[in-house]
């Protein structure tokens, strides 16, 4: 019986300890940078960070969003106005956080802006349809992370890359899809050669959640668009009820109110700070 009790004594030692490993120090010199904040998961997950403590730079795609960020926040929170498709603006704005942030370095950077583009069958679509969601979703989140990446080795911090369940399963044409297999690629690469560094680089995969990143209705518009400009050879390919119910198909969802979650259905932002 002395045994037991004894065994019982070191485990909830050793479980009391891990408790303690699992505890963020000094949360309130921490610096997080977010992208994507506007609305979405962007927005929540700045929310919540500065709720807790931690110092948040949230990058907002849009004047209004950066506002009403602000005015739900401490003043912890600040905001920065970025476009992750320009590069001298990501480049400026790393180097204003750079400046902010100063030895501390980055304890966290979250690549959440994103944006849907157009969903369609593949022999729809041009290559420009494919290039909008891979610039934004691929290469912004590829220039963010290198222009921030010294900051975040600097704190030995940790990098989250928001993917989607459509980075392992198609669910349509478009760039969406190849831009969410290709930031999976990105993510274990960038995983493997920052581990030496002390650096934890993690991919999340969102399904089906509520925000604004596709708007039933327009996503039906778009590919309504793209159907009127189509060839009568693709047209007829299809056959007419094909559109029709693609268009009953986005009222039911819209019903619904559930779409691919990520962030909205803009991405976020410009190097204004506030």
């Amino acid at each position: 019986m002395f045994f037991l009790v004894l065994i019982f004594l070191i485990l909830c030692a050793f479980l009391w300890n891990y408790k303690e490993q699992l505890q963020i120090a000094d949360i309130t010199e921490k610096y997080i940078f977010i992208t994507g904040c506007d609305t979405g998961f962007g927005n929540l997950a700045a929310k919540t960070f500065d709720k807790k403590g931690f110092r948040v730079i949230a990058a907002c795609l849009t004047e209004s969003g950066s506002t009403a960020l602000k005015a739900e926040t401490s003043e912890r929170l600040h905001t920065v106005l970025l476009d992750v498709t320009d590069p001298e603006k990501v480049k400026s704005t790393a180097q204003w956080v750079k400046n902010h942030v100063g030895e501390k370095g980055l304890w966290g950077l979250i690549n959440n802006a994103g944006i849907l583009g157009v969903l369609a069958p593949t022999d729809w679509l041009t290559v420009e349809d494919y290039r909008e969601p891979i610039e934004v979703n691929l290469f912004g989140l590829i220039s963010v992370t290198l222009n921030m990446l010294p900051l975040v080795k600097k704190a030995q911090g940790r990098i989250v890359n928001v993917s989607s369940i459509a980075g392992r399963l198609a669910f349509g044409g478009g760039g969406y899809t190849l831009s969410k297999y290709a930031v999976e690629g990105f993510n274990d690469s960038l995983r493997r050669d920052m581990k030496a560094f002390g650096v934890h680089v993690s991919c999340i995969e969102p399904g089906l959640f509520k925000t604004h990143l596709s708007d039933p209705i327009k996503t039906t518009e778009k590919k309504f668009a793209i159907w009127k400009h189509l060839s009568p050879d693709i047209r007829q390919q299809y056959g007419e009820g094909y559109i029709e119910k693609c268009e009953l198909q986005g009222g039911a969802r819209a019903l619904g109110g559930i779409v691919w979650g990520h962030s909205p259905s803009q991405q976020e932002g410009d190097p204004t700070i506030n």
